[in-house]
């Protein structure tokens, strides 16, 4: 059933057009492209499809998606499948959520650089969890995680952040055991911040030396070395956000709790109030104040800027692997610590091209796209099929 309240393609559609006049020469291709898909997203621009109900006849028209990953209407399938491919993946262990921080200095560099500092970014956070845990004086063991870029705070504003969900153990050094973190205990998060900040800075000069950073605007003084170095100082000696959540109860409460930060985009219709006056209101929680749920008022040119702050490099992948679960050994390094834990070999999965994406659905999420919403009996069959030239035929979808 469609949404009733507010969404992200609402503003764009109201007040994209102005916004792109107004920003004409800021506006960057891949935030066009984005800002005209969700725009179109379920529309009669993309064509679509006629079902009708076989027991009631009831009929509705149904548009095609735009399947952008930043937009919020776009990401349930992609979401339960990926959640599917990893429930495989869960060991019989701890898990431990820990999220890698750049400090807002950095963070004016990175939205400048954003394929280069964002990858950086993944590389301090891997080598640094994956040398503390290899230390044996910590845990002395090949751990296996993956992480998940986001690059927004609740106030939608430019964030970068990664939630890094780790076993909490690994193999050992001649790969014969396995190796369990203390109960409730990880790694030391001082320990994790000291490192983070050195190596991600080390490499942030490297890149710099190296001619890779480019700088605009109210950062162009950068472009000097001595500047640079300058702008650095402070950062080398401030405290560095890693921290690390409680650990989850058990590996069945892994992917309820990783489904709220994977697939994710910048901010979901489902927070949304109202779009009023040229103004969006949306729901917020504030961190610094008990984590109160409160609401922001925007102009709607303001809500569009920051919306578009977090458009990603084309092809820069926001989810990625490492350790044991590295994708090149992952499916022998698995299968040897479900051996050393004494877990089950997983039953292969079905395969994904074998079944209509409805049926896909359903079978991931429990929820069906086929039932009939009039009189909740019938399966929805597809009667007909237009495309974006030829139009909706004139049903009315009275669901």
């Amino acid at each position: 059933m469609a949404r009733s309240g507010p969404e992200v393609a609402d503003i764009l559609r109201c007040y994209g057009e102005a916004y792109r006049a107004q920003h004409d020469t800021s506006l960057s291709t891949a935030q066009r492209r984005i800002m005209t898909a969700i725009e179109l997203c379920r529309t009669a621009a993309l064509g679509g499809h006629v079902e009708a109900c076989d027991q009631c006849g009831h009929r509705r028209i149904a548009f095609n998606s735009c399947r952008d990953r930043h937009c919020p209407r776009c990401q349930s399938l992609a979401r339960a499948q990926w959640l599917e491919d990893r429930r495989a993946e869960l060991l019989d262990t701890q898990y431990f959520h820990v999220v890698f921080t750049l400090p807002g200095d950095i963070a004016a560099i990175a939205y400048q650089n954003k394929a280069l500092v964002y990858s950086l970014l993944f590389r301090a956070t891997a080598e640094t969890l994956r040398t503390i845990a290899a230390d044996p004086k910590h845990l002395g063991a090949e751990i296996g995680f993956f992480a998940v870029l986001h690059t927004w705070g609740q106030n939608v504003l430019h964030h970068p952040h990664l939630h890094c969900v780790v076993a909490g153990g690994g193999l050992s050094a001649d790969g014969q055991r396995w190796i369990t973190c203390k109960p409730g205990f990880f790694l030391p998060v001082r320990v994790l911040s000291r490192l983070f900040r050195r190596l991600f800075l080390e490499h942030l000069e490297k890149a710099f030396d190296a001619g890779q950073l480019k700088f605009f605007s109210g950062l162009q003084d950068l472009s000097e070395r001595g500047a640079f170095l300058r702008y650095l100082a402070p950062l080398r000696k401030a405290e560095w956000v890693v921290y690390a959540k409680p650990p989850f109860a058990g590996p069945g409460q892994v992917l309820d709790y990783v489904g709220r930060y994977t697939h994710r985009v910048a901010i979901s219709n489902n927070r949304l109030v109202a779009i009023e006056d040229g103004t969006v209101r949306f729901r917020w929680k504030d961190y610094r104040h008990g984590n109160q749920q409160k609401v922001m008022t925007v102009a709607a040119d303001e809500f569009i800027r920051r919306f578009l702050l977090h458009v990603l490099p084309e092809g820069f992948h926001r989810i990625r692997y490492y350790g044991f679960l590295g994708n090149r050994y992952r499916v022998e390094k698995l299968a040897h610590c479900r051996a050393l834990l004494g877990m089950p070999v997983p039953k292969p999965s079905e395969s994904r091209s074998a079944k209509d994406y409805r049926d896909r659905y359903e079978d991931l999420t429990g929820h069906s796209l086929r039932q009939c919403p009039a009189c909740h009996h019938g399966q929805m069959i597809t009667v007909e099929i237009f495309d974006a030239g030829t139009g909706p035929p004139p049903y009315w979808d009275t669901s």
